[in-house]
């Protein structure tokens, strides 16, 4: 604790002893259940929410109002100066104070939610993104705007596979394109960017995913959302993400070898059956066919597995005819 922290302590007690002075008490807003969804927009919140009271004299709230206080002084120091910071930069600017990330990572969202403003408002953001675009970006007058004549754009699970396709050009090889990745399950910044490329190109978005319950569980939060974010879906989904591999059919078609698929554990299979119990599957009945084909086959491979095949299967023969003859759902 510094000394601001204990002179703020000090006026508190203070006003409470001379002036009865009422302790503080903030109001936060959870998100409790999203039973809405829009097939234009994803996952909405709905208008119920619960709000919990964090005292600042009740030793059970005290750490978390706190927290709270805490983070409120640094947006407040972020927004004021027109700076950003990383979560991450957050926490370790009173790491005794917050335990962990996933404390910061909390308060911050309920935040957002609580003064109904998305998180970059906050001046808050997670971590860079990786991605390699056609044309590029260009400045006009202090303003930044894409221009590019790609004709598609991929989002990729895997950082790993990003990097393969770049080392194998498949961008220049195959038609302008841009391929983008959020390194497994995407933040913020990297659905605002595939959100971003969708409104100013409107050109057809694929997914290249794991055939798992967890790939298809990220290509579905860049379509729906998610619970987390759902007050902020109107800028974070985008519905016309398309399926294009690695689809549990594909596995079949292509005999990839036995030694390369993975039996599916207890949690996959709970998993993929909380997937298909979702609302917006019910859009999606050829999403659904293939889950169910996971389902019966109880196995599941990696995009790497691909290469069983054949060392350049993925780049020059999987994606280049997929693309070409409409092999996505």
């Amino acid at each position: 604790m510094n000394w601001e922290d204990d002179v703020t302590l000090d006026l508190l007690a203070g006003l409470k002893r001379v002036y009865n002075f009422k302790a503080p008490t903030t109001n936060v807003d959870h998100i409790v259940s999203v039973n809405r969804f829009d097939s234009a927009v994803g996952l909405q919140m709905s208008s119920e929410h619960s709000v919990t009271s964090v005292r600042s004299d009740c030793p059970s709230s005290v750490t978390k109002f706190a927290q709270i206080l805490k983070i409120l002084s640094v947006i407040y120091r972020l927004v004021q100066s027109n700076s950003y910071a990383t979560k991450r930069d957050i926490y370790y600017n009173n790491t005794q104070l917050f335990g962990s990330q996933r404390t910061v990572d909390s308060i911050i969202d309920d935040i957002s939610c609580m003064l109904k403003v998305p998180r970059r408002s906050l001046h808050v953001v997670s971590v860079h993104i990786n991605f390699s675009l056609t044309d590029g970006l260009h400045n006009h007058s202090g303003n930044t705007y894409i221009v590019s004549s790609a004709k598609f754009i991929m989002i990729i699970e895997k950082d790993a596979t990003f990097q393969r396709l770049l080392d194998d050009d498949f961008c220049a090889k195959l038609s302008p394109c841009i391929i983008i990745t959020g390194k497994g399950v995407p933040d913020v910044n990297s659905r605002l960017m595939v959100r971003k490329l969708w409104d100013t190109l409107r050109i057809p978005i694929f997914a290249l995913v794991d055939a798992d319950p967890h790939g298809i569980e990220i290509m579905c939060i860049y379509k729906y959302g998610s619970v987390a974010m759902s007050f902020e879906a109107h800028s974070l989904t985008v519905p016309s993400v398309m399926w294009l591999g690695l689809l549990p059919s594909d596995l079949q078609r292509l005999r990839v070898p036995e030694d390369s698929l993975i039996p599916l554990t207890k949690g996959d299979e709970s998993k993929l059956h909380s997937l298909l119990k979702r609302p917006y599957l019910a859009s999606q009945p050829d999403w659904c066919k293939e889950m169910e084909l996971m389902q019966q086959s109880k196995v599941k491979a990696e995009i790497q597995s691909l290469s069983s095949i054949a060392p350049d299967f993925l780049t020059n023969i999987f994606l280049p005819n997929k693309l070409r003859y409409g092999g996505w759902v």
